[in-house]
């Protein structure tokens, strides 16, 4: 099977149009490595591609799972491998674009023997705030409680499951992760000031179109899409409990932390060369990582 090609970096970048005209170069089609696109709705809230981009390519793993149900690295893999699979079996190059780290390690590094969910535990573990998930993680793994996004009740509850499982700290599991051979990619950034800039202008456009909407009419969102940028925020105001501006804010500042973090966990990986959007035009960048991925297959080959 040809190993895929990746294109990953943080929010508001521009990989979306950018890895549809490298599709198109390639003969390739894109597959969704966003923990949030590839839920059902939130269309505007997510950022998921526009039509005009997405009648570009083939696209997979967009839109495919409602948003009540509970998402993880290893549902990701599971759904994403067969996929791979199929488009390499017709002749084609998989792109593989997103910006959700756990959800790319899963494909390129595989996954630790973490235990199964127990949903007795998980039960107990909901019960507590997450201030007292906080407490408990840092007691039971203090390496883990400062890798991880102590904001994100999901990530924090998991991670205490699998420390109380399988009797080994959950960092450990990240040590596990043995690169698979040949998948290569890039990683694609931009100038600190330039992606603020492209961050904030995202969020106003997302509260001018339907984000507000989407929200109001959601239904019931599971643990995973409740961690979503934005639902939070727009939850908040539909109550009443903030102003327009204060949810703009909100979620601007939301998404420059989180696209910092991303930044440093891309930073971190071996197997993606770098690219500065910034210093390039949009057709200069299709033209680099074509020849990039031109390359890697010639090598394959």
């Amino acid at each position: 099977m040809e190993s895929p090609f990746f294109i990953v970096g943080p929010t508001a970048t521009g990989k979306s149009e950018l890895a549809a005209d490298i599709a198109v170069s390639l003969n390739a089609e894109i597959v969704n490595a966003d923990a949030f696109q590839i839920y059902e709705g939130f269309d505007i809230l997510s950022a998921k591609p526009g039509a005009t981009t997405l009648r570009k390519v083939a696209h997979h793993l967009i839109g495919v799972v409602p948003i009540a149900h509970e998402m993880s690295a290893a549902k990701y893999r599971e759904l994403a491998m067969p996929v791979i699979s199929d488009i390499a079996s017709r002749g084609k190059l998989a792109l593989i674009v997103g910006g959700s780290g756990l959800y790319i390690k899963a494909l390129t590094h595989g996954l630790a023997d973490t235990p199964p969910v127990d949903a007795r535990l998980r039960e107990e573990l909901n019960a507590l705030t997450i201030d007292q998930l906080r407490i408990r993680l840092a007691d039971l793994d203090p390496a883990a409680a400062a890798q991880i996004d102590t904001n994100n009740r999901r990530r924090l509850v998991r991670a205490i499951e699998i420390c109380l499982l399988s009797g080994r700290p959950a960092s450990a599991q990240r040590t596990q992760w043995t690169e698979v051979p040949g998948f290569r990619g890039v990683f694609v950034f931009r100038d600190r000031d330039d992606l603020y800039q492209r961050i904030n202008k995202r969020v106003e456009g997302m509260l001018r179109q339907r984000a507000i909407e989407e929200v109001r009419g959601c239904g019931r969102i599971g643990p995973t899409a409740a961690q979503m940028i934005g639902v939070r925020e727009i939850q908040q105001l539909i109550a009443g409990d903030i102003s327009l501006a204060e949810t703009i804010s909100k979620i601007q500042r939301s998404s420059r932390r989180y696209a910092k973090r991303q930044l440093t966990w891309f930073r971190q990986q071996t197997n993606f060369e770098s690219l500065n959007l910034s210093l390039l035009s949009h057709n200069e960048a299709v033209e680099w990582v074509t020849q990039r991925a031109l390359a890697r297959r010639t090598v394959n080959d």
